[in-house]
């Protein structure tokens, strides 16, 4: 592993910029932290190895010919978008002015299948879409449950109708009369322990659909049952500022990364003697271990497909990379379940701070600031390779979504004709390669779809 190093940026010029451009952005661009914003870059990590060798190595790298290319810009959204999410044949957007527009995926160059699906208050900062179900996160301090009522799912005019508002009636009035229930959110004022007090920065369903995972800039992260959208639990101040990121492993645990600089890991404690409705309440989270390495606001995370590489992003320009420990055979932390992520290296190249982190494959997207996405690959000595650089936004990407491209695949895997490729010179590459969409969310309000082609490792 060698180091590569990076010029020292900021990108305070361009949130200003956009902070200039209407109210709504100066209303909903502001700090993510008390003490810094998520958009202004600090100074990166060189006391950190590095994963992508430079190109003066000396030992040659093999030659890998990626093709990507801009297969559409998405207009519709008339200020910032904050949250992209895929599920099924649409691509789904939420903004700052609260607009939830989505986009059926199979004719995503036509502008005018975009429709606004649902309109609501409060910037929206994390969408998630579950079965029939769309939950969002606001910055008015709560999430909001819609159902897709539609006779045919497939249908891109389908609407939808908010359900519930979390917490919900039920949940706020069965807690209000007892002082227990109640808990300090400032100085002379207090609430019960269902409310979000702050903005709700991130979502994230269990892998069995059960349970809804909310965090927030009030520092605390809280689980929902999804059946009825009862709050089960609140981890009081999990951190010691803003919880900016959160993803969930199906091995049970929960990341959160904070802009107190900390990656924290919690995991459900188990009680196997207690049975039905007491069990949920008596599985509580609890810390395992904290990551500790970025030295500014960590605001993006990502998990690989098996959970056994976690990747973090931050104001410090790197993407730090944390393994495994039985990965690098290194037995001295806790396996058989339990946590056990090391530090391995970090990915470098971004300029201003890292802003959003995708995972599909073996392949890492990171939206950036400094206005570009770069396309991260692990290699199968663990090394990384920055395949490509996708620029043509004009503000800072603050969201991602990847997925396999399946039609051109096929295509390819058929011997068909590759109409998107549009290097002619090496046919017989393109059956042994794969396809992916990259779709990037900005503050300039554009949505972009990229085509990459990778060749296979093998």
């Amino acid at each position: 592993m060698r180091l590569l190093q990076c010029p020292s940026s900021c990108c305070n010029s361009d949130y200003k910029e956009s902070q200039s451009s209407s109210h709504s952005h100066n209303l909903h661009l502001h700090s993510e932290s008390s003490n810094s914003s998520s958009l202004s870059s600090q100074p990166s990590l060189p006391s950190v190895p590095s994963l992508t060798p430079p190109p003066s190595s000396s030992s040659p790298q093999p030659q890998t010919t990626v093709h990507h290319q801009l297969l559409t810009t998405i207009k519709g959204h008339s200020s910032p978008i904050f949250s992209l999410s895929l599920h099924g044949k649409f691509l789904y957007s939420g903004s700052s002015n609260s607009e939830v527009r989505t986009y059926p995926t199979n004719n995503i160059n036509n502008n005018n299948n975009n429709v606004v699906v649902a309109i609501s208050n409060g910037a929206i900062k994390s969408l998630i879409v579950y079965g029939d179900k769309l939950f969002s996160a606001h910055q008015d301090h709560k999430i909001r449950v819609w159902k897709i009522e539609t006779d045919n799912i497939n249908n891109p005019n389908q609407r939808y109708k908010c359900i519930a508002t979390l917490p919900t009636f039920n949940d706020r009035f069965s807690k209000m009369f007892s002082s227990k229930n109640y808990v300090k959110v400032r100085r002379h004022k207090k609430c019960t322990w269902v409310h979000h007090v702050d903005t709700v920065s991130a979502l994230a369903i269990s892998s069995d659909g059960y349970l809804l995972y909310s965090a927030s800039w009030d520092r605390t992260f809280k689980i929902w049952r999804t059946s009825d959208f009862k709050c089960l639990e609140s981890v009081r101040n999990a951190h010691d500022d803003a919880i900016n990121a959160l993803v969930l492993s199906n091995d049970g645990f929960v990341y959160t990364g904070s802009a107190d600089k900390k990656i924290k890991v919690w995991k459900k404690q188990h009680h196997d003697h207690v049975e039905g409705e007491n069990k949920n309440k008596n599985e509580k989270h609890y810390l395992v271990g904290t990551l500790e390495k970025h030295k500014s606001a960590v605001n993006a995370l990502a998990l690989s497909t098996d959970g056994s590489v976690l990747y973090s992003g931050a104001c410090d320009r790197s993407i730090l990379v944390w393994e495994n420990s039985n990965n690098n055979n290194n037995n001295n932390n806790l396996n058989n379940g339990e946590f056990n992520k090391v530090l391995v290296g970090a990915l470098r190249g971004h300029t201003k701070a890292i802003l959003s982190l995708v995972v599909v494959a073996d392949l890492v997207c990171s939206g950036s600031a400094d206005n570009s996405v770069r396309v991260w690959r692990r290699g199968v000595d663990g090394n990384y390779s920055c395949l490509a650089v996708l620029e043509g936004h004009r503000r800072p990407i603050k969201c991602l979504a990847m997925a396999v491209d399946y039609s051109s695949n096929c295509a390819n895997n058929n011997g068909g004709p590759d109409d998107h490729n549009n290097n002619n010179n090496n046919n017989n590459n393109n059956n042994n390669s794969s396809s992916y969409l990259v779709y990037s969310g900005s503050l300039d309000c554009d949505i972009k779809v990229w085509q990459i082609r990778v060749p296979s490792l093998f």
